[in-house]
């Protein structure tokens, strides 16, 4: 029985991680502080306040004018190649 959840985390955890719109900002520099260059270069400069942290993508992008759909593309990216090794 045992064998069956280890199976079954080890393919959850073979996955990379993907950010969507509702992925909270906090929880992507928590996963990967890389990621914050990508933050910063769209002026999103509050990385460290706890409003900004527990921000959507989608929200925070919305606040900031930036495409939304072209963060989440980069950040993605960005992880796969890390993932890869």
């Amino acid at each position: 029985m045992f064998d069956i959840f280890n199976s079954i985390r080890k393919n959850h955890d073979s996955e990379p991680f993907r950010v969507t719109r509702q992925t909270v900002i906090g929880d992507i520099l928590d996963m990967d502080s890389t990621t914050a260059p990508y933050f910063m270069e769209i002026g999103m400069h509050c990385l460290g306040c706890p409003a900004s942290r527990g921000e959507s993508i989608e929200e925070a992008c919305a606040v900031h004018g930036v495409d939304c759909d072209a963060l989440i593309q980069k950040l993605n990216d960005h992880l796969a190649a890390k993932a890869k090794g």
